[in-house]
């Protein structure tokens, strides 16, 4: 075997150290960091933990002098919090996306220089499956800010019962929504007819989602102005643009870590939406309000919103 391919599947300990840069780097490393973990893009990865293996090294400034400090240095701690704070940000369907997301966070703290990141899932085939990417500061320098998390905006998130989306006064109220200088995101609940019943608590959730989803272009077919919208990223765009979007829930609930209880309450998964993307408020319109929401609810009969 020769030095390259055996170098290849080394500990990055070993490839830190083999393409190590000029000057003296110090090197911390965490081995053998197993958790399990909903994530894959395959079906059968949903709804079900897997094992999936990290081993990191950050290559570090070294500090001058002896300082016998934790509160100093860049300790283990801090990437096992990178690795524990992604995984509790939404359900990844790629590795590589993962650990994009921990070397991002390792090098955001001071000290670091460069990490190697190793993911291996350990549950889906005979061996070990993973992949493994080098990072620097160098390339954190180069990502565009304006994807950055703060600089989302606040959406105002109403609910439309059937009775709204059929209304013939639908065009003129969205003609107030678009003048409205928050973003505008409709949700919508079910068609009046019952959705099929599967019998199984997992194909029922994706049933009772599409079922959502049908209607949500139901309402795109009313006026070209409502665009159905799955992904966080399709949101972002679509609130940055002025676009209006209709949710269709699917992707986001299903990618949640702490995704809604259920989804069979139409007005409460609006309600949990509008919390998970930190809305302004919700307006309900026609419809009863939820139990609880993490945003404060509005109101009102159709008759009062013109519909």
């Amino acid at each position: 075997m020769s030095k390259e391919i055996r170098l290849a599947f080394e500990h990055p300990d070993a490839r830190a150290n083999a393409t190590a840069p000029d000057g003296p780097l110090d090197r911390i490393s965490v081995r053998d960091h197993t958790v399990e973990v909903e994530i894959g893009a395959f079906q059968a990865e949903r709804g079900t933990t897997q094992r999936i293996c990290f081993n990191v090294v950050v290559e570090v400034r070294p500090l001058t002098g002896v300082h016998d400090d934790v509160d100093r240095i860049l300790s283990y701690d801090k990437v096992t919090e990178a690795i524990t704070g992604e995984l509790s940000e939404e359900r990844l369907n790629l590795l590589e996306t993962l650990a994009e997301r921990v070397a991002e966070r390792i090098l955001l703290e001071p000290q670091a220089v460069r990490t190697f990141v190793r993911i291996e899932k350990l549950d889906r085939g005979p061996g070990a499956l993973g992949v493994e990417i080098v990072r620097s500061v160098e390339d954190l320098a180069t990502k565009d800010v304006s994807s950055h998390v703060g600089a989302a905006p606040h959406p105002h998130v109403v609910f439309l019962t059937n009775a709204a989306l059929r209304s013939p006064n639908l065009p003129r109220w969205l003609d107030q929504l678009e003048r409205r200088a928050e973003p505008v995101i409709l949700c919508v609940g079910r068609a009046d007819e019952a959705a099929p019943q599967t019998g199984h608590r997992m194909t029922q959730r994706r049933v009772d989602l599409l079922a959502i989803e049908q209607n949500a272009w139901v309402l795109a077919g009313r006026d070209d102005r409502c665009v159905v919208v799955a992904s966080r990223t399709e949101l972002d765009w679509a609130m940055k643009n002025g676009q209006i979007s209709v949710w269709a829930p699917s992707k986001i609930v299903l990618d949640a870590v702490d995704g809604p209880g259920a989804v069979d309450a139409p007005v409460a998964l609006a309600a949990w939406f509008s919390g998970h993307i930190e809305a302004s408020d919700l307006l309900v319109i026609g419809e009863m309000p939820p139990e609880s929401s993490p945003v404060p609810v509005l109101v009102q009969d159709i008759a009062q919103s013109g519909l």
